[in-house]
């Protein structure tokens, strides 16, 4: 009776009386209509609330009285009624007293699946009651109490699986709801720390929640299955795995088709796919049951279990915590060791013993980090003793009669939320889980006190952990702090990061690719970033060079034109304009199309509309990129003039970031790290950052096969490759972009193209390379010249062939004995000039008549140039006639020459190689392509850096002579940047680049050409700087290197005796045998000269020691 109802000490009425609650609960399951029934209902909860609290929905029986009208079959009134009252508790008590949770969830194990079932009740009335009552509860509960209450209680239920198939449907239905609440926003602060908790806590849970709802996909009741497959596609979002988010729909295909078919298709996508991103427990809880099935399957194929075993290792080398690979590898182990002793093929047990010594590896602790405890995670029981010691201290529990079975259930609870936000780092919250609790069962402000001190206790355990976060107050103005979450496709990208920006300081931002650097500049000016003040208080600016719309207007207009400037007179625009070098008048530059511009001016137009609009923080998006060194240092003294404005830069360009940054903010475990000064400073607090600032193949290696021999080239410093007096101008440009240029190259050049924007450099690779004729001049090579071209856009060489694995690739393009790739220039394409020509005959002067030429078919050595077998149309082989190449070059056939010497070239190059797969993935496996990737993963799932090491194998296979490559530094990441510079380094060809990157440039190029206004001049010296590389042995040297130890200047070319090289004729001379007295008189040379070099200044070049010396 009423007396033994105890009245909570937070309310302010008195107990009611057995009857009182008697009459509320018959108004409820008999009321006339669903209102009626609902305000009676608030109106017990109410009455219970302000009273007795918790305590009363027990004492009363009023749990077992709404239970027992729930499952009266006769009357639906009363269910619906009892459905209600149960939804108005679900709604009311929850925010009232916490711990009713508990009754709810945890003491009372038969309400919530009875609820559930009510879902499937005849009377449409008790199923909309019944889902009101379980919608309100979800939308009560914290995170916490979701994962740790709320979805054990719906897994119990769908594994009993003894309800109607609508209840199946509800508690599915559910589940899929708390997956997708989990999704990551751009919501609040507070909304985004809650949704990462039950994430995080919900993916740890995959492990029991996939086998619970595939076996729902193979229900017979299509309702249920298609439920089913909906859930499992919301479970699927919790992995936050930018690797596998693509192949999610096939894996979930493979769980509700478990046919072998569509489980080799899942198979073979995981295969294709490149892992970067580091694998966790919803990872692996999603794809071991399908590796488990492909390995333990008899009937796999060996292509199949190879593909499966890949995926095993790939997935494995990824997983970083010891504790979550010893949950789920030993599942895959036994499979994985089967392989090892069992596969028939040789390359997939190979492959199985790679795997499971990385499985071993895995699960190993190395450390003793999991012996000792170093990585263990708080368990609920630690968390409980905590929670009692702080209890006792601050009075103990009132103990009212039933609170200490409330208090069990409570503290069981409470201490497994704990646990989860302790091991989530979101020590903050447990303030909130502990005295909202623990109110109803204490002395009034004791739950408080205990909340606090064990909210501290643990704040203070992650400081131990983790450090304490730096408080800055260094006294400047703080024009930014923002805290916040940045997410990109479904990824986490930074989690509860800081983000403070002081006035007039320069921030680089550095991290691997991927990390998230550039979405991070395009959510602030995009105003997305939660906490950055918006435009109207810091005024934000992108700089980007990506002027392409209205390219037919002048800059001027571009500018009036602009929304943001329409306060702005003509006049102050053209005086920002002329400030950053735009000139003004009819001849300025204002006046030039905005389409006309190259990169840098680009770059100097953005800033100009940054400087109208007044900007307090400049986003600059490598900003070097595309700009020459003019450029770049204009750039520098700006962001270093401009002392009142903030910058917030990324770039891989390190020598930039060292003359401007005064703080860097590097990328660390989804958090943003501050550190102050450039970015040598930095790398002296954190060395694993010396790969910003050193090129180093010390993770990315490269190897360049050696070029063959040029038949009549015995000198490295003869020249291969000239251009003599060449002009080109585009079609419809007012004036050439190239004037009367000239230049040699030879196998020994290390050549550097630098040039502002716009002045001629690409073109002068164009026309070294044939890919343009110049309309004068004349362009001369060896006729066995091989040459390795990567274009500015180098991936234009690989998006035709997305279907194809890069080995297919590299068959195909080399498969008839030629480059196919060369026959797409514009100087092997056969104009109707062209054609015209070949339709025309010609007459030798033999007495044969004039006959048309059909093909060259030959071609053998005559004096000092070649002479070509010649097929005539229309005549058998026997009529062959031997031609000049200089006749054939004056009847017109330059374009058939070339191509005929373009064939013979690349098959004396291809005579090196046998093109099989083996020595093909032998050859990407030198360019630093993992092989398993290069044989059976299509193009199309290569990443941008593994695109252009197939670019790279593609142009090398056939050992060129002279590597071209134009702006190698825009498509590669600084790690690919090093071992591409070593490679160059090491490399016995002639190398041709075009590059803005000093310090890529400055290492390996001792020649330089300069194009200045369409003309070439020609500078430099014989010295490769090796400071510049990390392996270098004599620091602080410029050493010559061995393969340029002869070189000289390409301009100059290398007389051979009397012959000289203006018709470029390769004849290999006899060399003249010397006599005694001549030998020994070198002799004497060369020890005088090497005793010369012994006592000269360190870092001398060694002078050569050559057979044709002329002392």
């Amino acid at each position: 009776m009423a007396s033994a109802i105890v009245v909570d000490k937070s309310g302010s009425a008195p107990a009611p009386s057995h009857e009182d609650v008697q009459a509320f609960l018959t108004s409820i399951v008999t009321a006339k209509t669903s209102h009626a029934s609902v305000d009676a209902a608030y109106a017990l909860t109410e009455l219970l609330t302000n009273s007795v609290g918790f305590r009363g929905l027990q004492g009363y029986g009023i749990l077992d009285s709404l239970k027992k009208s729930a499952t009266n079959k006769k009357d639906p009134v009363q269910r619906e009624g009892a459905m209600n009252g149960v939804g108005a508790l679900f709604e009311r008590f929850p925010r009232a007293q916490k711990l009713a949770e508990v009754i709810f969830l945890v003491q009372d194990e038969t309400l919530l699946p009875l609820t559930i079932d009510s879902l499937s009740d005849k009377a449409a009335p008790v199923r909309e009651s019944a889902k009101y009552a379980l919608d309100s509860l979800f939308d009560n509960l914290s995170a916490e109490a979701k994962v740790i209450g709320f979805l054990p209680a719906l897994m119990k239920y769908l594994g009993k699986k003894s309800g109607k198939w609508q209840g199946a449907v509800g508690a599915l239905e559910l589940m899929g709801r708390m997956a997708d609440k989990a999704k990551m926003g751009m919501e609040s602060l507070e909304v985004e720390q809650e949704k990462d908790v039950l994430r995080e806590a919900m993916g740890k849970k995959l492990e029991g929640l996939i086998p619970i709802v595939e076996s729902y996909m193979h229900d017979l009741k299509s309702e249920v299955a298609k439920q089913a497959v909906k859930t499992m596609n919301s479970l699927t979002t919790l992995l936050q795995n930018d690797d596998i988010a693509p192949r999610i729909p096939l894996l979930v295909k493979a769980i509700e088709d478990p046919s072998t078919q569509s489980l080799q298709k899942a198979i073979h996508a995981l295969s294709q796919t490149t892992f970067v991103a580091i694998v966790t427990s919803p990872v692996l809880a999603m794809v071991t049951p399908l590796l488990e099935r492909s390995l333990n399957n008899p009937n796999t194929t060996q292509e199949v279990t190879r593909q499966t075993v890949v995926v095993v290792e790939n997935l494995t080398k990824l997983v970083h915590d010891p504790i979550e690979a010893r949950a789920f590898l030993p599942k895959l182990r036994p499979g994985v060791k089967a392989v090892l002793d069992r596969a028939s093929m040789p390359e997939v047990r190979e492959i199985g013993g790679r795997a499971l010594a990385v499985i071993d590896a895995a699960i190993a602790d190395k450390d003793g980090n999991v012996e000792h405890g170093a990585l263990a995670r708080v368990s609920p029981f630690e968390v409980s003793l905590v929670l009692e010691t702080h209890i006792k201290n601050a009075g103990g529990l009132l103990n009212f009669p039933g609170d200490n079975e409330v208090w069990a259930s409570a503290k069981a609870l409470i201490s497994a939320m704990i646990a989860e936000d302790v091991h989530e780092r979101q020590v903050k919250r447990i303030s909130s889980l502990v005295a909202p609790y623990l109110q109803p069962l204490m002395n009034p402000g004791a739950a408080e006190k205990v909340s606090e001190a064990v909210s501290q206790f643990y704040i203070d355990e992650d400081h131990r952990k983790f450090g304490q976060p730096v408080v800055e107050d260094d006294g400047e103005t703080e024009i930014v702090n923002a805290t916040f979450s940045l997410g990109y496709g479904g990824m986490l990208l930074l989690s509860h990061t800081n983000l403070r920006l002081l006035k007039g300081h320069r921030y680089g931002l550095c991290g691997r690719n991927g990390a998230g650097k550039s979405t991070l500049m395009r959510s602030i000016a995009n105003g997305k970033l939660e906490g950055f003040p918006p435009q109207d208080e810091v005024k934000t600016c992108f700089v980007e060079h990506n002027q392409g719309e209205d390219a037919e207007i002048t800059i001027l207009e571009y500018i009036v034109k602009d929304p943001r400037f329409q306060d702005e007179t003509r006049e102050r625009i053209s005086e920002v304009l002329e400030e950053v070098g735009f000139t003004s008048g009819p001849e300025g530059r204002q006046s030039h199309k905005v389409g006309s511009l190259s990169g840098g001016w680009k770059m100097k137009l953005a800033l100009a509309r940054a400087m109208l609009m007044r900007a307090d923080v400049l986003l600059l998006d490598e900003p070097t990129n595309h700009l020459d060194v003019a450029n770049v240092a204009w750039l520098q003294e700006y962001l270093k003039s401009h002392t009142e404005i903030t910058s917030l830069i990324v770039s891989h360009d390190s020598g930039f970031l060292d003359a401007v940054c005064t703080d860097i903010y590097h990328y660390e475990q989804k958090k943003l790290v501050c550190y102050k000064g450039n970015l040598a400073d930095f790398v002296r607090q954190k060395p694993e950052g010396k790969s910003y600032y050193t090129l180093s193949d010390s993770q990315v290696q490269f190897k360049f096969p050696p070029p063959g021999i040029l038949t009549g080239v015995k000198s490295n410093t003869r020249s291969i490759l000239r251009m003599t007096d060449c002009t080109f101008t585009y079609p419809g440009a007012p004036k050439p972009s190239l004037y009367n240029a000239s230049c040699n190259l030879s196998l020994s050049s290390r050549v550097a193209i630098i040039g502002a924007n716009g002045a001629g450099k690409s073109t002068l690779i164009k026309i070294l390379t044939g890919e343009v004729v110049p309309q004068d001049g004349k362009v001369e090579k060896h006729p066995n010249l091989r040459i390795g071209y990567i274009k500015q856009h180098a991936l234009e060489h690989v998006e035709m062939h997305l279907e194809k694995t890069p080995n297919q690739y590299l068959q195909w393009r080399y498969a008839n004995g030629d480059d196919r790739e060369v026959l797409m220039k514009q100087t092997r394409v056969l104009t109707a000039e062209d054609k015209a020509q070949m339709e025309t005959p010609i007459d030798l002067g033999d007495g044969k008549g004039a006959r048309k030429i059909e093909a060259l078919i030959g071609r053998q050595k005559y004096k000092k140039t070649f002479q070509y077998e010649v097929k005539w149309l229309h005549m058998l082989p026997k009529f062959n006639t031997m031609i000049s190449r200089e006749t054939l070059l004056d009847k017109g056939f330059q374009k058939l020459i070339q191509e005929f010497d373009d064939h013979e070239a690349s098959r004396e190059g291809l005579g090196y190689r046998v093109l099989e797969p083996k020595v093909i993935s032998k050859h990407f496996e030198d360019l630093g392509m993992d092989p398993e990737i290069a044989n059976h993963n299509e193009i199309s799932g290569l990443s941008g850096g593994q695109k252009v090491k197939v670019v790279l194998a593609g142009a090398m296979w056939n050992n060129p002579h002279l590597l071209v490559l134009d702006e190698p530094t825009n498509f590669l990441d600084r790690d690919s940047l090093g071992g591409l510079a070593v490679a160059i380094r090491d490399y016995k060809g002639g190398v041709i680049m075009i590059s803005h990157n000093e310090e890529f440039v400055g290492a390996l190029c001792p020649e330089q050409w300069h194009v200045i206004d369409g003309r070439v001049q020609h500078k430099g010296h014989l010295a490769v700087d090796m400071a510049r590389f990390e392996d270098s042995s004599r620091p602080g040297s410029s050493v010559a290197s061995s393969n340029v130890s002869s070189a000289a200047p390409s301009s100059a070319g290398t007389p051979i005796g009397s012959d000289t090289e203006g018709d470029m004729k390769f004849k290999a001379k006899k060399k003249k045998k010397m006599t005694k007295k001549e030998q020994k008189e070198r002799e004497v040379r060369r020890r005088l000269r090497y005793i010369d070099w012994l006592n000269s200044p360190k870092g001398t070049p060694q002078p050569p020691n050559t057979d044709d010396e002329a002392e």
